[in-house]
């Protein structure tokens, strides 16, 4: 019959499909009586094809069915993805192959893919959740917005007929997705649009945002700029904040180059700033398929499962020595690790081919270095004696100038501060005894949780070394007390039941020292000051008339309000009588 072969349109895939038969369409010839000749036999039961002289085969129309089957091309399109291979999603598919890709959100909007008839839209995500409290970065998969779905579904057909397939049903569209996503101004820190605000003299809280802001993030927002320097304790902007706001970075990487300006070390701090701003320069080794497979027991070890085997031994072998190649003269200190990154990227001769080898993002280092040539112009403009033209191949830097660089980089994130937990002024009690780095706790200076301890175990209050640190190498005794991280992250929470929290991990960017800490706290509010202790030297009155004095007291760093503050131990020190002579702020730090 004719519908016994039909070709699906406009409802779903255009193949060619065979139904199934059914009883009633079978011909069967005839009668019954038919079936049998005249001596009573069956033809149709009679085996033939047993001659010798008759050596041809039962054909079943496999050949015939392996010739129809259509080809697919299949592609992958998500941001991180090198710019040559995302331009092959528009190339046409080879002959006799249907494309299709396999993308993230960056297809969603603003991109028109040739050829594209049908979406299949699972109503998923997996966006980077910030929690503004906290600072804790996670990465969950939840339903999308409304307006995204719509979005996918204008992906199909934009050059012709087509069609979007839902896989959910309309009650989940209606009960689980919010109209719109929540505007991203409300998912990022805001320091820099508070800074900018500043510089104008325009009014932040009363500023009239398309969608305001949080009260409790503009007040982060504000801590942070006091503690870099950018305002005052009263919320005027700084001469420092001037400065920073010339720059259109982050506040943490202007303070930097501005701090790498006055070491005059402007071209390293620049490169830096690069390797910080971008993200993934290193492929993470999770991505490149070197896990072991789940081992099998009830099959047999095939040729093909020892030629991959060997394959990612191979691979796991050539990825931990350019790693140890990028960690040269890093020691421990993973930001030195990413500048070493982007200076031998810009010594290659062939890109491509150095990334590939290298097991580097050749998308994020072009960005770098992008970056790199701006950020030169820039502070050229604003400071043309910092530093010459651009030099895109830096020397290799000395010992002084790491140590720089690792002090360039805690000023930047002088407020995300950890330290190792044994070391704090109420040491936790540890259910048995960390046997590598990454299960070593460490305590923020800031709370990294909110609330109590949702379970039984107390550890999950602490954050812990990512993996792909180059602290996750180091023995337990010999891990540094504080280190400096870029920012946390956390896992997404398992849906078994039972299953552990899982554990909020640190990106650490360099460890730090208790006096460098001192020197970098310098003038924040940050830094606690006690009571000085012993002998008490006045010195000759400032310009100002101010009184001056030197002495010994004990410094600490000090987070939340009303916090008991990490001991950095005592120091001699110039003070200087301010606020109407009711108190003294540390001038110069002598040993």
């Amino acid at each position: 019959m004719s519908w016994l072969r039909s070709t699906i349109k406009h409802g779903s895939c255009p193949l060619t499909v065979a139904a199934p038969l059914e009883v009633e369409d079978i011909d069967l010839g005839g009668d019954v009586d038919d079936y049998q000749d005249e001596d009573g036999s069956d033809d149709d039961s009679v085996i033939h094809g047993l001659d010798d002289e008759d050596d041809r085969e039962f054909n079943i129309g496999e050949d015939s069915a392996e010739n129809s089957v259509l080809k697919v091309h299949v592609l992958p399109l998500y941001s991180q993805l090198p710019t040559n291979q995302q331009l092959r999603v528009f190339e046409p598919p080879p002959d006799g192959s249907r494309l299709i890709v396999l993308a993230t959100n960056v297809a969603e909007t603003s991109l028109t893919i040739p050829g594209i008839r049908y979406v299949f839209d699972c109503g998923r995500a997996k966006e980077k959740k910030y929690d503004p409290t906290t600072g804790v970065q996670s990465f969950e998969v939840g339903w999308i917005s409304k307006a995204s779905a719509n979005q996918r579904a204008g992906r199909a057909g934009r050059m012709g007929p087509g069609h979007c397939y839902r896989l959910y049903s309309s009650a989940v569209f209606e009960r689980d997705f919010q109209e719109y996503a929540s505007p991203e101004i409300s998912r990022t820190p805001l320091e820099g649009v508070v800074l900018q605000l500043k510089s104008m003299g325009a009014p932040v809280v009363n500023f009239p945002f398309p969608t305001a802001p949080g009260r409790d993030s503009l007040q982060k927002a504000e801590k942070l700029l006091s503690y870099l320097g950018a305002i005052s304790l009263g919320g005027k902007i700084t001469k420092m904040g001037y400065e920073l706001s010339l720059y259109p970075l982050n506040p943490r990487f202007a303070r930097m180059l501005v701090m790498g300006i006055a070491h005059k070390v402007a071209a390293e701090t620049i490169a830096l700033v690069a390797a910080l701003s971008v993200s993934e320069i290193i492929i993470p080794e999770n991505k490149l398929g070197l896990k072991e497979p789940h081992p099998n027991t009830s099959e047999i070890q095939t040729e093909e499962d020892n030629i991959e085997a060997a394959e990612r031994s191979r691979l796991r072998k050539q990825y931990n020595a350019t790693q140890a190649q990028l960690s040269t003269n890093a020691s421990t200190s993973d930001c030195i690790k990413l500048n070493n990154a982007i200076c031998a990227y810009a010594h290659a001769n062939r890109p491509e081919g150095f990334c590939e080898k290298m097991f580097l993002n050749s998308k994020a280092l072009h960005e770098a270095s992008q970056l790199r040539s701006q950020l030169t112009t820039i502070v050229r403009t604003h400071r043309p004696l910092a530093l010459g033209g651009y030099e895109p191949r830096l020397p290799p830097p000395n010992d002084h100038v790491l140590n720089l660089l690792k002090q360039i980089c805690a000023a930047g994130f002088i407020d995300q501060i950890a330290m190792r937990a044994d070391l704090a002024p109420v040491p936790p009690d540890l259910p048995r005894k960390p046997r590598t780095a990454i299960e070593v706790p460490y305590l923020t200076l800031f709370a990294s949780h909110i609330g109590a301890p949702t379970n039984s175990d107390p550890i999950e209050q602490y954050v812990y070394i990512h993996p792909s640190s180059l602290l996750a190498r180091v023995s337990v005794p010999k891990l540094p007390g504080f280190i400096v991280f870029s920012h946390l992250q956390r896992a997404a929470s398992s849906t078994i039941n039972g299953a552990k929290t899982p554990k909020t991990r640190m990106h650490a960017l360099t460890p730090i020292t208790r006096p460098q800490l001192v020197n970098i706290a310098l003038g924040t509010p940050l830094l606690g000051v006690g009571k000085p202790r012993g002998k008490i030297e006045m010195l000759q009155k400032d310009k100002a008339g101010q009184e001056r004095r030197e002495c010994e007291v004990e410094v600490s760093l000090v987070g939340e309000k009303g916090g008991m503050g990490w001991g950095l131990g005592v120091r001699r020190v110039v003070q200087r009588k301010v606020g109407g002579g009711t108190g003294w702020m540390i001038e110069k730090i002598l040993g």
